[in-house]
């Protein structure tokens, strides 16, 4: 039976159900430790595995394929059943995923088991939103959520490597699994949470969420491949290892400030210009990035792309469920698929810039450009 929802573009204290919103939060922050985790040692993980770095990369690209293709079948079950269940199915696959990269230093096991553990991030983002909104929780909560996805995997890049060293290669898959079995607590307490029931219609044919999807992927996605490819292109230019992985990591770690505060921004009634200054924003530390020639130009830039890409997060799915309140896990899934894939198709397209003149600069300047562009999705877009 369908139940009525709470108002999505508000949360007021009354409304706010706190079991839905803490679970939401420790399940988007606990398993997004996945996506990094991997990428954080890639080294001993080539030696245990004894394969190449590229090859390490690819247990990246697997878990990215299986969160994208979870998305919308995570977020038409949290429409149906209730992100509380959704949400454990994902801390689920998540522990299993992890129990099998556990087992033995077997490459395709390996690649078997990071498929497993994206099925759980993915379905973990759409369903920990979902509940956040389920539980009351307004743009201001879910800019808040969003914070706490940039949290876990920016605290994996911290902590992994030194607990690594500490132990052994297995050190990603352990965390993994205990942060996991930590959101399942917050989780299982999050009862009584209302759910939508059946969509009148599938978010797939709704074409007024796509320039939605677009800005997604112009931010969230794009910022992304920009902190993927921002070492080897330092690097390049002279700066060391640890110097090109602090400037890299302001792209991803600015997020966790900017989303909290674009969601109390996206209450008030200035959202489009907030997403049109994220895009400007963008494209300015793309640029610095594509033609600066000193370090702190670089650092400069990382730091105004990364604080600009965050801005928008809460004013864009909030816009979403407003859009789609019959349908709003399915909506979140949506938009955020778009960014997802991305990341996907444009991650190993940069790459490619690295075998051209300028050692990278093209690829940030692609980045530039395309975020700029994406002020013509802007203006057909309903945030």
């Amino acid at each position: 039976m369908q139940q009525t929802k709470p108002d999505p573009t508000s949360d007021p204290a009354s409304l706010v159900h706190a079991g839905g919103v803490v679970g939401g939060l420790a399940v988007g922050g606990c398993l997004t430790w996945n996506v990094s985790n991997v990428g954080a040692v890639a080294d001993p993980l080539a030696d245990a595995y004894g394969v190449s770095l590229a090859a390490i990369g690819l247990l990246t690209t697997a878990l990215f394929v299986t969160h994208l293709l979870v998305q919308l079948p995570a977020g038409r079950a949290a429409d149906r059943y209730g992100a509380r269940i959704v949400a454990l199915a994902a801390i689920g696959a998540g522990l299993v995923g992890n129990g099998i990269l556990l087992v033995d230093d077997f490459y395709p096991l390996a690649v078997l088991g990071r498929l497993v553990v994206g099925l759980g991030s993915g379905a973990a983002f759409v369903s920990g939103l979902d509940l956040v909104r389920a539980g009351g929780g307004g743009p201001r909560l879910q800019g808040l959520y969003g914070g706490a996805t940039m949290t876990g995997g920016g605290l994996a890049l911290m902590i992994v490597p030194p607990l690594t060293d500490a132990t052994s290669w297995r050190a990603p898959y352990w965390s993994a699994a205990l942060l996991a079995v930590a959101a399942a607590v917050p989780t299982l307490l999050a009862t009584g949470l209302p759910r939508i029931g059946h969509a009148r219609n599938l978010v797939l044919r709704d074409r007024h969420l796509l320039p939605l999807g677009a800005l997604q992927a112009a931010t969230f996605g794009l910022a992304v491949i920009a902190g993927n490819w921002a070492v080897p292109l330092l690097e390049r230019r002279g700066a060391s290892s640890a110097a090109a992985g602090v400037a890299a990591g302001l792209i991803l770690f600015a997020g966790i400030v900017t989303r909290p505060y674009g969601g109390v921004l996206a209450a008030g009634r200035r959202r489009r210009k907030l997403v049109a200054l994220s895009l400007v924003g963008m494209a300015t530390g793309a640029t610095l990035l594509a033609l600066a020639d000193a370090y702190a130009l670089d650092v400069t830039g990382s730091l105004v792309l990364g604080l600009a890409a965050g801005l928008p997060f809460a004013v864009l799915f909030a816009a979403a469920q407003r859009m789609r309140p019959d349908a709003p896990g399915a909506a979140i899934a949506l938009v955020n698929a778009c960014g997802v894939l991305t990341i996907l198709v444009g991650t190993p397209l940069a790459g490619l810039a690295f075998a051209l003149p300028g050692d990278g600069a093209l690829a940030f300047a692609a980045i530039a450009v395309l975020a700029a562009f994406s002020l013509l999705a802007l203006r057909r877009a309903t945030v």
